[in-house]
């Protein structure tokens, strides 16, 4: 691959270039706001901290598709519809049933959700996204039992969708605080700024594709470490210390690891430069949990290795770190645990798709050229 240089190019007509579009704004949005100096995070004019302590995820999901919270009726009557849309397509559950056990979640999710496109018959915005929002648990809870060998359980036709997906994966209705837990995690994942996912969904939109293929791309976006996969890493690096717990020291563990150059996941944000604020409502309910269900030496370990981070480098964690160890002690294997990003940020997603398409513009950036110009041509024989 020919290397990149800039030396003999002339960008004066390209004063704007970023890698990776950082600091360019793109698009305009009333689905979520951040602060990175502040560490605060709103949706639709809702602080986090707001919607944490006093929302459902259904309700977030009509403030986010419709920048205001829901009437009493309305919320009956998107329960209502989220329920009746559980139930997934024969040929979609065939698949799941019949695919490759040790697939990859995230790869099983997103053709899964690409061929949910062949049944939904509506051209509604909404019903598309209540569809997809009421469905994507259901395959992922399915998969999950499937390449365990056991049943799959139908949905339940009541229920919160963080009770009836608890309830599909484990086989038993959850008591009242796991149900409260995995669904104060959707809430906390349902919507993030123009992240590299969003990014993506909205650009597909943009050509006027359908919402199912705008989604599917964002799970694509979604599936790469460097977004949605940092939860896992930092579950499999607590393993670690944990095959071994009798010597383990999460400090030295973190300084070998920084002295190796090797990147401790969980930490440090591209937007926030202080304590991610979803960070900080997961670590509460990370000590909780782990005293719960005696993991409390995942939680010590979490602790020492923010501190020696922060000693370290000055760095902060952000979401990944602690919903890592609220997502293990629920009894989510670390594999879904991307899953479980996406199940929430569908909401997020699909109603960027919404905004998109009431005001699209084509999304076509331009790149700068660096390669060779008008090379002559060299017969194959030559070459």
């Amino acid at each position: 691959m020919a290397k990149q240089n800039l030396d003999n190019i002339d960008v004066s007509e390209y004063p704007y270039i970023n890698k990776g579009l950082e600091g360019i704004v793109a698009f305009s949005t009333t689905k979520s706001f951040i602060d990175g100096q502040k560490g605060e995070l709103i949706y639709a004019g809702y602080n986090i901290d707001t919607l944490a302590e006093n929302a459902t995820f259904e309700e977030v999901c009509f403030l986010l598709w419709n920048d205001r919270l829901p009437k009493q009726d309305e919320l009956d009557d998107l329960n209502k519809r989220m329920i009746g849309q559980r139930k997934l397509p024969e040929p979609v559950l065939n698949y799941i049933q019949s695919t490759d056990k040790n697939a990859e979640p995230m790869a099983v999710l997103r053709t899964a959700v690409s061929m949910l496109a062949d049944f939904e018959d509506s051209s509604n915005n909404t019903d598309a996204a209540v569809a997809m929002t009421a469905q994507m648990p259901i395959i992922i809870a399915a998969f999950a039992r499937a390449r365990e060998g056991k049943d799959i359980l139908d949905p339940l036709d009541n229920g919160t969708t963080a009770f009836n997906f608890l309830y599909m994966l484990n086989g038993e209705k959850p008591g009242k605080e796991a149900e409260k837990t995995m669904d104060l995690c959707l809430i906390l994942h349902a919507e993030h700024g123009m992240n590299a996912s969003t990014f993506t969904g909205r650009a597909i939109c943009s050509t006027q594709s359908d919402m199912f293929s705008a989604v599917t791309g964002a799970i694509g976006a979604l599936k790469g470490p460097l977004h949605g996969g940092a939860n896992t890493a930092v579950m499999n690096m607590l393993l670690e210390l944990e095959e071994d717990p009798d010597t383990a020291d999460p400090v030295e563990f973190t300084k070998k690891k920084l002295a190796n150059k090797e990147k401790i996941m969980g930490f440090g944000h591209r937007v926030y430069k202080t304590f991610d604020p979803r960070a900080r409502l997961l670590r509460g309910m990370s000590e909780s949990l782990s005293e719960e269900t005696g993991h409390e030496e995942l939680y010590e370990w979490s602790e020492a290795i923010l501190k020696t981070m922060k000693d370290e480098k000055n760095i902060d964690p952000n979401v990944d770190f602690f919903s890592a160890t609220v997502y293990y002690s629920i009894g989510i294997k670390p594999d879904l645990f991307t899953c479980i990003f996406a199940m929430s940020r569908v909401s997020g997603w699909t109603a960027h798709y919404i905004e998109q398409d009431e005001n699209n513009r084509l999304v076509r950036p331009r790149a700068l050229y660096i390669g060779e110009k008008n090379l002559d041509w060299t017969p194959i024989e030559k070459r």
